[in-house]
């Protein structure tokens, strides 16, 4: 075993609740889990003043209106920064400099501090601890630097960490389960370790992967020479269902609550 993984491994049973292991004991549900959302920050407010180096005194008023005009050129400007140029533009001339001066960037803190917010909830909704930690720090932080770098950067990093820690406990639960095919998946992406490997698994392979081990493990279950008719009619249900949700019900909760 790599020693990345046999130290997610650690992590996720450190972390594990004991109740987890109370029999039956089925792998990490993640249905009621959101898809960490993907932020695209906007970058048309320049970073100096006309984003020519040239201070807007020194521009002249068309080179000035231009110059607020191609911040609408990025598909990612948001609500405010959109607002802001729209103010500017039906401005005076000294309305347009001091958006590009210190307006641009400020209507552009504030559509980050939205995409921050939308961040942590996602991330709260998920139990996403390390994504939840970064995000409150860059909210209370509150500068156009520090919701800039989260987004840019730090949501990134602690969505791979939180994705780590999401697929280690995976990992463990499905090994005590004995299912293989998540076994196999999740062992792979750990060893991968890459964001896209990480989190192609958590949200879609797992669950793939996790209704193969459920369908296997609901077949077995016609060996049983003592099966109920009941439960022979119940499983076959459910086989000629065979969606991912149907078969992790029937598994988890759908088999107890047959008589018989």
């Amino acid at each position: 075993m790599r020693p990345a993984r046999a130290a997610m491994l650690l992590a996720a049973t450190v972390l594990t609740p004991a109740l987890l292991f109370t029999a039956p004991a089925f792998a990490a549900d993640t249905s009621a889990s959101t898809t960490p959302v993907a932020t695209t920050p906007a970058t048309a407010c320049p970073d100096v003043s006309s984003g020519t180096g040239t201070p807007t005194e020194d521009l002249t008023d068309d080179q000035v209106r231009a110059a607020v005009q191609d911040v609408l050129t990025d598909a990612n400007a948001g609500t405010g920064v959109l607002r802001e140029v729209g103010k500017a533009l039906n401005g005076t001339a000294q309305d347009m400099r001091t958006f590009l001066d210190t307006g641009c960037r400020l209507a552009q803190a504030e559509d980050d501090s939205v995409a921050v917010a939308h961040v942590l909830a996602v991330a709260t909704q998920n139990g996403d601890k390390r994504v939840i930690k970064t995000a409150n720090a860059a909210l209370d932080a509150g500068t156009p630097e520090a919701l800039r770098a989260f987004l840019q950067t730090g949501y990134a990093r602690a969505q791979v960490e939180d994705d780590s820690v999401a697929v280690a406990h995976i990992l463990f639960v499905a090994t005590q389960n004995g299912d293989r095919r998540v076994v196999a998946e999740a062992g792979s992406a750990l060893d991968a370790g890459t964001a896209e490997a990480l989190s192609s698994f958590r949200w879609t392979g797992y669950r793939l992967a996790q209704a193969e081990d459920d369908s296997v493990y609901i077949v077995r279950m016609l060996a049983n020479p003592h099966i109920s008719d009941a439960m022979y009619d119940a499983i076959q249900a459910v086989l000629d269902d065979g969606s991912p949700e149907a078969l992790r019900y029937f598994r988890t909760v759908g088999q107890y609550e047959i008589d018989g």
